[in-house]
């Protein structure tokens, strides 16, 4: 049996954040979400309104450049990774991002998350991310398809 999924559709930006947030408010420490869409779909967007369904009271970046921004203050610990500048697994090992990726003492949401199964043998493998797809159905339509691992 494959994995679960659902699609949802949001309207606005402020939809899409407002998914983010659903899904926060069910994130539990030790959980890693596997975001992708191409740039400008969303997902950080997405990552603003998880921030705040765990209740965290500040303001949520892009790590782009810092390839992790640290969230502290919510329900749970959220890093925030940006593996948009690496190009391999052997990248995310180098640039000591692993630790964040398997079992975190906290919460993750990896935009770009490809960078890091793109050598994965199987899917589901333990410590398989719940994949967030984002895809820009028009100006601001965006069809967020949520694929949870088997347990």
């Amino acid at each position: 049996m494959g994995p679960r999924s659902e699609v949802i559709t949001t309207l606005s930006e402020e939809e899409t954040e407002a998914a983010g947030e659903r899904a926060g408010r069910l994130a539990e420490r030790g959980m890693v979400f596997g975001l992708s869409g191409d740039l400008g779909a969303g997902k950080t967007a997405w990552v603003r309104g998880f921030a705040k369904g765990l209740n965290f009271p500040g303001l949520v970046h892009s790590p782009t450049y810092a390839l992790i921004n640290f969230y502290l203050g919510g329900r749970h610990p959220l890093f925030h990774l940006d593996l948009y500048r690496l190009t391999s697994r052997d990248d995310v090992f180098g640039a000591g991002l692993e630790e964040y990726l398997v079992r975190p003492d906290g919460v993750t949401v990896a935009e770009w998350i490809e960078r890091w199964q793109e050598q994965t043998p199987s899917y589901p493998e333990p410590g398989t991310p719940i994949q967030v797809r984002i895809t820009t159905c028009g100006e601001s339509c965006r069809q967020i398809e949520y694929a949870y691992p088997r347990s």
